[in-house]
């Protein structure tokens, strides 16, 4: 396992690619201090669903994210967006393996109410890791650290839009997926997928990796 530090962004529901690399390193750091980054996977994930990919957002409060620290970032409630993703995961995932054993505090995590971005996000994380398995320890920053290329900061690397994304997609090996016949496998896409078709088998999965 590296000894050095991983440097993540915080990420809702993220992708599996994002919390293996939680698995293969000691020390995690989520970055606090950035400027939040707009059309990033900070507030949003993919799932698979019977109609193929299905992009869910967090909205934030308008005017909130310009030049704005992504640890003030405010969650929009005015905005029905807790239902709909609810609704969402339910309709992909209510046949899977193991949706029973965690889709209840998955949701009440998701409907808690929390005011920041980062904060709902970190609740989620934390779910995520106990759900799976994990016991890692995982701090924020103390202060923004400038982007190196090293393979220890994946704070813009792990993106929806990143050139890298496709060639790291082929190195995930497929697992059970309920609309794979239709659609074929579906890689790196939000940790919820692994989970709800994986169950306890996630994380010989995410070590694998």
């Amino acid at each position: 396992m590296p000894g050095k530090t991983l440097l993540l962004s915080t990420a809702y529901l993220p992708p599996v690619g994002y919390i293996a690399s939680i698995v293969r390193y000691s020390e995690v750091m989520i970055e606090k201090h950035e400027t939040y980054l707009k059309q990033s996977f900070r507030n949003r994930c993919v799932i698979a669903g019977a109609n193929g990919l299905l992009p869910l957002s967090v909205p934030v409060l308008r005017g909130s994210f310009h030049k704005t620290p992504v640890s003030e970032i405010a969650v929009d409630y005015s905005r029905r967006w807790i239902p709909v993703h609810i609704r969402s995961i339910i309709s992909a995932y209510r046949n899977a393996p193991y949706f029973d054993f965690y889709s209840g505090e998955l949701f009440d995590i998701m409907a808690c109410g929390e005011h920041l971005l980062l904060n709902l996000n970190m609740k989620l994380l934390q779910f995520t890791l106990k759900t799976i398995g994990i016991e890692k320890e995982i701090n924020f920053t103390g202060s923004f650290l400038k982007p190196d290329s090293s393979e220890m900061d994946l704070r813009y690397s792990i993106s929806p839009k990143s050139e890298n994304r496709y060639r790291r997609e082929t190195l995930f090996k497929p697992y059970p997926q309920l609309f794979s016949e239709r659609y074929g496998f579906k890689a790196d896409i939000s940790i919820i997928d692994l989970i709800f078709n994986m169950g306890p088998e996630s994380l010989p999965y995410l070590k694998g990796l």
